[in-house]
């Protein structure tokens, strides 16, 4: 079993910076993507961004150019460096993993955190 552990998240004014965390843990071969997704109430979950192994990164347009995705293959954990937050940005943020846990098969798993909270006030 694979564990994503999400942290960062919290109460932030208009136009201020976060950075959540996700660490993955457990039975881990290799780590092929791994995105960010959010959810506000009402709403679908939505992919923000993602990063690939090869480094590289998409962004959906309502982020790009104010959140950057990044990841550490050595720890197993990506980032996101959120700035320039907007009211709109509030929402439960979630890391998805698509990872190889056995050596012998090219079997990829997808694995969820279990979100964190971020909220932006105007």
């Amino acid at each position: 079993q694979v564990q994503l552990v999400e942290s960062g998240g919290g109460l932030v004014q208009a136009g201020g910076s976060l950075r959540l965390s996700c660490a993955a843990s457990g039975s881990i071969f290799s780590i092929n993507t791994l995105a960010w997704y959010r959810q506000a109430p009402g709403k679908q979950r939505e992919m923000i961004a993602s990063v690939f192994s090869s480094g590289t990164t998409n962004y959906a347009d309502s982020v790009k150019g104010r959140f950057t995705i990044s990841r550490d293959n050595a720890k197993n954990t990506t980032y996101l460096q959120m700035s320039g937050l907007k009211p709109e940005d509030t929402a439960v943020y979630y890391c998805n993993a698509v990872v190889r846990t056995n050596p012998r098969f090219l079997l990829l798993s997808d694995y969820w955190g279990q979100g964190t909270q971020v909220t932006v006030s105007s």
